[in-house]
């Protein structure tokens, strides 16, 4: 069974990778499933991503999305890979709107009130904050919250460990994306026992946020 991004999203976590050899695909699905978690956000920024898309979703009670999806085209590659949802850093309604007719679930980025009413203007109620802690972090997204009660986000953006707790904790944040799991050099090295552990630590983070 495939899991679904409404799933994916009960641990409120999303791993972010930056694939640069698509053979590293499948036992990273694998260390993040062992980990506790049930989703990953692999960005489109090297020449593996779309094959390391398609690995990885072909992996069984698993939601793979694309992220750092900039243009319509690479919506349609990403979709063609295999990705069930789509993230982008930014809000550009040609993406947004051609991800609704496509019916692909999308996660644009914004860190403005006047990008978040955008976004609701298309009926968005998930949307990504980015770059989270360069734009106010979790003090904005209070305020951003007490404003849009009806929109919900998955902050991005130099997220680790040690501040994790603080935005879980917000009654507006439904999950965060983060990339300290799944470090280049780790997957470099073949390293999937950290990733695991990286992973769980996180997932016992995220159960104890108690938002």
């Amino acid at each position: 069974m495939t899991k679904t991004l409404h799933d994916a999203l009960t641990s409120r976590l999303v791993p972010v990778a930056v694939i640069d050899d698509a053979v590293h695909a499948a036992p990273l699905v694998d260390a993040l499933k062992r980990g506790g978690l049930a989703s990953i956000e692999i960005t489109l920024r090297t020449s593996a991503a779309l094959e390391a898309i398609s690995i990885a979703a072909s992996e069984a009670d698993f939601c793979v999305g694309a992220g750092t999806v900039l243009t319509v085209e690479q919506v349609d590659a990403a979709v063609e890979a295999g990705a069930g949802f789509i993230v982008a850093p930014g809000f550009d309604s040609k993406v947004v709107r051609h991800c609704l007719d496509k019916g692909v679930e999308v996660i644009p980025g914004v860190c403005t009130p006047s990008e978040v009413q955008a976004a609701m203007g298309l009926g968005l109620k998930l949307i990504k904050f980015f770059p989270a802690e360069a734009m106010g972090g979790p003090k904005l997204l209070k305020a951003l919250g007490s404003v849009y009660r009806e929109v919900r986000f998955m902050p991005t953006g130099g997220i680790s460990s040690a501040n994790l707790n603080d935005y879980l904790k917000l009654g507006n944040v439904a999950a965060c994306g983060g990339s300290w799991m799944v470090k280049k050099d780790l997957m470099a090295a073949g390293d999937w026992e950290t990733i695991t552990r990286l992973t769980r630590e996180a997932v016992a983070c995220a159960e104890g946020s108690g938002a």
